[in-house]
Formats: structure tokens, sequence, C-alpha cells
């Protein structure tokens, strides 16, 4: 008779503890949209910032090259980061 009470009343506490976990995962899943648009806008201000520069002192195509040789380094570099943590 006490088994099915106790159910009963279980059942509320665990509704909340299901929606206090769902607004949780919102607020985490918006916190890293934003933080994905934040970087994604700021990496194409630094981008065209940095052509800008580059561009005034040598030819368009040798600035493209530059930043992308940036970028091909700073990947690779990120990319031997994770492959050696996940191995490590």
């Amino acid at each position: 008779m006490i088994g099915p009470l106790l159910k009963l009343m279980a059942v509320p506490a665990m509704a909340r503890t299901v929606r206090a976990s769902a607004a949780d995962a919102a607020t985490r899943a918006g916190f890293g949209l934003a933080a994905g648009l934040a970087g994604a806008v700021g990496l194409f201000c630094f981008s065209r910032s940095t052509l800008t520069v580059l561009e005034r002192n040598m030819d368009p195509a040798e600035a493209w090259a530059v930043l992308g040789g940036f970028y091909s380094a700073v990947g690779g570099i990120l990319y031997f980061a994770a492959t050696r943590r996940r191995r490590g």
C-alpha cells in the first residue's frame, strides 16, 4: 500500500527535474549558438581587416595567399593538438 503512494509522490519531483534539465540544455545550446555566431563574425572581421592592411603593401593575390597560409597553419596546429589529446 505504501509503495504505490510513494511512487505517486515521486512523479512531480521527477517532472521538475526533467523540466530543469531541459531548460539547462536549451540555455547551453543557445549559448553555444551565440558563441559560434560571434566567432564567425569575429573571424570574418579579422580576415577583412587583415586583407585591407596587406593589400596596401602587396598584390591582392599575395595578400590572400598570406592569409590562407596563416589559416592553414592555425588549422594544422589545432588538428595536431586535438589528435594528440585524444591519443594521450
